[in-house]
């Protein structure tokens, strides 16, 4: 196990122990846990969602200042 030594508010160290005393763990895996989650690669959404995946590129050609009047007018 490595040690890291982080410099951190100490308003933020006092609820962060508190939180994790509420939780039943430590600081150390509390920082573990989000470490982890955080270095875990994220898969692209288009592998995971096809509907996304059928819609790419669609507005390619999309006319944004005729969707702002639009929207302008809409919530006149």
């Amino acid at each position: 196990m490595a040690k890291l030594t982080l410099s951190v508010d100490e308003h933020v160290v006092s609820r962060a122990k508190r939180f994790a005393r509420q939780q039943g763990v430590s600081v150390s895996q509390m920082v573990e846990a989000y470490l982890e989650a955080v270095a875990e690669p994220t898969p692209a959404a288009s592998q995971d969602a096809p509907i996304l995946r059928s819609l790419k590129g669609s507005l390619k050609r999309a006319n944004v200042k005729a969707y702002k009047r639009h929207l302008a007018a809409k919530y006149r």
